[in-house]
C-alpha cells in the first residue's frame, strides 16, 4: 500500500516528584558540580510509592491523543524496560486505562532504543494497512531498578513517559516517518543489564543475589559504543532517506548524557545547537527519552512544521536505531 505513517499527536508526562543533584549529594559521594560536569543533568523526576509505569504511560498516551484531537487508536505499543510485572505485558493495561478496549497491545523491550524500535513497528502497522492509528509510547519507572547506593547510575536516570500517535497519511506531508534503521549486537549484553529475575537466573536453581536485582552499566564502554553506533545508524538512515547531514534541522537523540549527544553531533558534522536537549531537566528516561524530548521541544518552539528531524538511540542488548521524519504542524499544549 502506498501510504505513510504520519505523526498526528505528541504527549509527554513526568511524575511530580523532583530529585535535585543536591538531594542526591546528601546520601551519595557526589556533588551537583560532579554530576553536571559528567552528565549535564541538574534534576530528574521519580515516581512515588504506588505509581507504576502503566500510570505514566497512560497519561502520556492520553495527552498524545488529545494533542491529535483523536478519540482512539487501533493498536497500542509500549516500549519499556520497567514493566509493571514480568508477566503479563504492560501495554494491555495501558490501553484499557485509556479506554481502548479490544485493541491489540504489546510491549517492546529494547531499553534506551525502545522508542525507535516501537516507532518502526507502529510505522509498519500503518503502512501495511494493519492499523489506521497507532499509539506508540515509551515509558519508564527506572528509579525502581536502580541501586540507591550506586552513584554511577542513581545520578543519571529518571522516570517519565512520552507518546506519539501515528495515523495513515501521505509520504510528502509534514509528520511523515521517512525511514527507520535498527541494529543489535548480543555480544554486548553485559554492558547494560539487570542480571536477575529472568530465566537465566532461575534455571540455575541458585539463591538469587541481591545485587543482581539492580540495573548495572559499564559507563565507559557504553559511551564509546553509543557514540559509534548512533553515528553509524544516523548516516545509514540519512542515506536511505536521501538526505545529507546538512539537511537535518533537528537532531533528537536518546537523552543519555550531554557529552554523548554532543559527540554524536560532532561525529555527524552537525552544529551542536541543532541537537535537542532536555536531559538537564528530566535525566535519562531510557525508552521515554526521545518522545519526551519531542514533546518538550514542541512546547519550547524548537520544532516547526516541515523541519527535517533525525532521531537516534543506543540501548541495552545492545540495540540501536535511527529514524527520519518531517515535523508536522501540531497545536502546543
Amino acid at each position: 500500500m502506498n501510504r505513510a505513517a504520519v505523526i498526528a499527536g505528541v504527549g509527554g508526562f513526568v511524575p511530580p516528584r523532583v530529585v535535585t543533584n543536591d538531594e542526591l549529594a546528601q546520601r551519595l559521594d557526589t556533588s551537583d558540580t560532579w554530576i553536571r560536569s559528567r552528565t549535564g543533568i541538574a534534576q530528574r523526576h521519580v515516581v512515588e510509592p504506588g505509581t507504576t509505569t502503566s500510570d505514566l504511560a497512560a497519561e502520556a498516551g492520553r495527552r498524545a491523543l488529545k494533542n491529535a484531537g483523536a478519540d482512539g487508536a487501533d493498536l497500542v505499543i509500549v516500549a519499556t524496560t520497567t514493566p509493571d510485572r514480568p508477566c503479563p505485558a504492560t501495554a494491555p493495561t495501558v490501553a484499557t486505562r485509556i479506554g481502548l478496549t479490544d485493541v491489540p497491545a504489546y510491549d517492546v523491550a529494547a531499553v534506551c532504543s525502545g522508542f525507535v524500535y516501537a516507532l518502526q513497528a507502529g510505522t509498519a502497522a500503518v503502512t501495511s494497512g494493519f492499523a489506521e492509528r497507532v499509539l506508540v509510547i515509551g515509558a519508564e519507572s527506572f528509579s525502581t531498578i536502580l541501586d540507591p547506593s550506586d552513584r554511577t547510575t542513581s545520578v543519571i536516570f529518571g522516570d517519565g513517559a512520552g507518546a506519539v500517535l501515528l495515523r495513515a497519511g501521505e509520504h510528502d506531508e509534514p509528520g511523515a516517518v521517512r525511514d527507520v534503521h535498527l541494529g543489535s549486537d548480543g555480544a554486548m549484553a553485559d554492558l547494560i543489564t539487570v542480571r536477575g529475575g529472568g530465566a537465566e537466573e532461575r534455571s540455575r536453581g541458585e539463591v538469587p543475589r541481591q545485587e543482581d536485582r539492580y540495573f548495572r552499566m559499564e559507563g565507559k564502554s557504553v559511551f564509546f559504543a553509543a557514540v559509534r553506533r548512533m553515528a553509524e545508524s544516523s548516516r545509514t538512515v540519512l542515506a536511505r532517506t536521501g538526505w545529507e547531514v546538512a539537511d537535518v534541522d533537528r537532531l533528537v537523540g536518546h537523552q543519555a548524557n550531554t557529552r554523548i549527544l554532543h559527540a554524536v553531533a560532532e561525529q555527524l558534522g552537525l552544529p551542536p545547537e541543532r541537537a535537542v536537549l532536555n536531559i538537564d531537566r528530566v535525566g535519562n528516561t531510557s525508552a521515554a527519552s526521545i518522545p519526551l524530548a519531542l514533546a518538550d521541544a514542541m512546547a519550547d518552539g524548537l520544532l516547526r512544521a516541515g523541519d527535517r528531524v533525525l532521531l537516534t538511540a543506543f540501548g541495552g542488548g545492545a540495540t540501536w536505531g535511527s529514524a527520519t521524519l518531517t515535523w508536522p504542524d501540531l497545536p502546543v499544549g
